[in-house]
């Protein structure tokens, strides 16, 4: 068996944590079997954290504290340790970012704006114009430079399964000029078609549909509970309750029974992008 290599504690925050708690484990003799039990996180999670590769959520960190007796050293540090994972994303994204990177499968709905893991970098400049007009522009760099690096899980072997619906009118009331438009929808067809993803568009015609208060984003993972993320304008909420998350996922489930089918939908989508490249886009 190879030497067990220990993450540098030095290299960032999280590794910081991540090599304390593995110091406090086995000062208290547990197993991370042991340590897990309980906690609902499995422990390829938790070997993760230690090694400085994820962060520590709250849950976690309370029942940490509470097992190896650390009167609430992790939950303490858990600020600590998302601010340095942030890295460009709104303070309340930042969470949703990591999780994306480990998750096994993600589940959009965009009714507003095409998802962020499919912008291009003109459109994703134009959401954070818009949305955040009072910033200054190398504060808007550094976010469209996340979300170029969030959206490099593509180009992974091991990305997760890609599911979304999208609601027509993103691609009837273009958010940035014609030429840009083509691009934007193209890039989407592109990354649904090499990756093998599912995309469907949600007709115009639908005036009553599941999930018409705003958008979701669900995800689940080979190791911990799966989660649904919910956005408004200058917020967002992790909800992770298993009834509720349970439902938002038969509601997703029955905006996909309402949606168009998938070929039905990227033909769709390619068409108006000829059209925006022609000038003939609708009225």
């Amino acid at each position: 068996m190879p030497p067990r290599k220990d993450p540098d504690a030095s290299a960032n925050v999280p590794s910081f944590y991540g090599a304390e708690l593995r110091y406090r484990r086995e000062q208290e003799g547990l197993t991370l079997e042991q340590l897990a039990e309980g906690s609902f996180r499995g422990v390829p999670f938790l070997s993760q954290i230690e090694r400085g590769e994820r962060r520590m959520p709250l849950d976690l960190a309370r029942h940490v504290d509470k097992v190896l007796g650390t009167d609430g050293f992790f939950e303490r540090r858990c600020e600590d340790a998302r601010k340095a994972k942030q890295s460009g994303h709104a303070e309340y994204f930042a969470d949703v970012a990591e999780m994306e990177r480990h998750a096994e499968t993600i589940e959009d709905w965009a009714p507003m704006l095409v998802p962020g893991l499919l912008q291009t970098e003109a459109y994703a400049r134009a959401v954070v114009h818009i949305s955040l007009p009072w910033l200054r522009p190398e504060v808007v760099e550094k976010q469209v430079k996340a979300r170029k690096e969030r959206a490099k899980l593509w180009e992974r072997d091991n990305r997760p399964a890609f599911w979304a619906v999208l609601h027509e009118s993103l691609i009837r009331n273009p958010l940035v000029p014609p030429e840009e438009m083509a691009a934007q929808l193209e890039h989407i067809t592109h990354v649904v078609r090499s990756t093998q993803s599912v995309l469907q568009i949600l007709p115009e015609t639908a005036a009553a549909h599941p999930l018409m208060m705003g958008m979701i984003k669900v995800m689940t993972f080979p190791d911990q509970p799966p989660v649904v993320y919910t956005e408004g304008l200058h917020s967002g909420q992790l909800i992770d309750y298993p009834a509720l998350v349970k439902d938002y996922r038969r509601s997703y489930d029955l905006l996909r029974a309402a949606a168009l089918p998938p070929e039905a939908s990227l033909a769709m989508i390619e068409q108006a992008a000829e059209d925006y490249r022609n000038g003939k886009q609708r009225a």
